[in-house]
């Protein structure tokens, strides 16, 4: 099995409306999101995936979340959590590269906080 993974990274705000702590008072973090796609068979010049078209489309969808209030896209419905935040993004990679063998996307919130969708 061949897995590559490629990260990008982005800066939003975002409070959660069904949390009873300190995460349901608007709050930012510096996410960090990995793609990992994987599979068993390589591709013309010896490549699962080219890094740099998994990272272009992974980029994309960061910078669509970049530098906002995560609460005012409405696929996130008042609670944009890391989990959620992944599927999207995941979402958008899937659209952008249908044929690529997508494996996984990782949001971390902090160093030690990641949440994880996979297919």
């Amino acid at each position: 099995m061949y897995e590559v993974r490629v990260e990008a990274e982005f800066a939003a705000a975002h409070f959660l409306t069904d949390y009873h702590g300190k995460c349901e008072r608007l709050h930012g973090h510096n996410y960090r999101v990995l793609a990992h796609a994987r599979g068993d068979e390589l591709g013309p010049g010896g490549m699962l995936l080219d890094f740099g078209v998994l990272k272009k489309a992974l980029r994309e969808a960061c910078a669509r979340l970049d530098h906002s209030n995560l609460n005012d896209i409405p696929e996130f419905a008042g609670n944009p959590s890391a989990e959620r935040i992944a599927r999207w993004i995941f979402g958008e990679i899937r659209r952008a590269l249908p044929e690529a063998p997508l494996w996984a996307v990782d949001v971390y919130e902090t160093p030690t906080s990641r949440a994880r969708y996979s297919e």
